[in-house]
């Protein structure tokens, strides 16, 4: 179910031209479900969507067949925009209506366990977007690490006040021969490093932080934030609309401290000053949204024409 589906839809609307055709750019085309709303409504409007995982591009043409001559799906991380920016302005005929993020992770990914991604179901620890990537894998992360970098990465990605000690507990076990290889033996390893008054106050799964580190550190996540950002601001026209859904304070934090900036600068303004948060309604159907938060920003350029 596309998060925040009616809100991106609201933002978009007057940034898409209605005396001629357009496109819109999704940086994170997962299931195909915010691009195929985009679709439906607007039927002067392409959609290029960016998408590392095959399987997604895979269930994302399917589902949006219908569509297929509105449609181009790009095998690469949304950090690769900038690259591409005078490629898609030659072929899409200028600048693009707007540009959407919807960062982390999807629900596809999650409910599939021999992907790695999720403490509730078992599978083999690899946690990467691209599973033909030849990147370091969770697993190797969990193995090749000492127990200061370990702490960094659960403290740095994952905001854990208790990365010394898991970490800690990590490498006693790797030392013992005690490897986890699987979401199940770590989550098990991270419950029995922590003392039970400790967990009843997290106000969440123990692993859940911690997970969230691994799959930050291994897919680079927040390092391809800027150059996304960057690379949507070139090719968004005069008007257009840059729309982030974060889902934790990390990612939020630079999306805004970015827009800020740039409004600054004088390249646009921010749509609103606080972050948009789903509804109460929207959160009892889609409980992955209850931590998302939406920022946009409306680009100005002024020396340029929104052709």
């Amino acid at each position: 179910m596309p998060v925040m589906l009616s809100e991106v839809l609201d933002i978009l609307e007057p940034c898409v031209p209605k005396e001629r055709d357009s496109y819109f750019v999704d940086g994170t085309l997962g299931g195909g479900g915010h691009a195929e709303a985009i679709l439906e409504k607007f039927s002067n409007v392409k959609v290029v969507g960016f998408d590392m995982d095959k399987n997604a591009r895979d269930m994302a043409g399917s589902r949006l067949s219908e569509y297929k001559d509105r449609l181009r799906i790009v095998p690469r991380n949304f950090s690769a925009l900038g690259d591409l920016a005078d490629e898609l302005s030659s072929e899409m005929g200028g600048y693009s209506c707007g540009v959407m993020f919807d960062l982390g992770v999807s629900n596809m990914q999650l409910s599939t366990p021999e992907r790695g991604f999720s403490f509730q179901e078992d599978g083999p620890l690899d946690m990467r977007m691209d599973e033909d990537a030849d990147i370091p894998t969770a697993a190797d992360i969990l193995k090749n690490s000492d127990i200061p970098e370990l702490a960094r990465i659960f403290r740095e990605y994952g905001e854990e006040r208790h990365a010394f000690r898991i970490a800690g507990a990590i490498v006693r076990a790797r030392n013992e021969g005690k490897v986890s290889d699987t979401t199940g033996e770590l989550t098990a390893l991270i419950r029995r490093s922590l003392p039970a008054p400790v967990q009843r106050r997290m106000g969440g799964h123990p692993a859940r932080r911690i997970f969230q580190a691994l799959r930050i550190a291994v897919n680079s996540e927040l390092e391809s934030i800027p150059d996304g950002l960057g690379g949507a601001y070139d090719i968004t026209g005069d008007g257009g609309a840059i729309i982030v859904i974060a889902y934790h304070s990390l990612e939020d934090r630079i999306i805004k401290q970015t827009f800020q900036r740039w409004a600054q600068d004088g390249r646009g303004s921010m749509k609103t000053r606080r972050p948009m948060v789903p509804t109460d309604e929207e959160i009892e159907k889609n409980r992955k949204s209850r931590s998302a938060k939406l920022r946009a920003f409306i680009v100005h350029k002024p020396e340029t024409e929104n052709a």
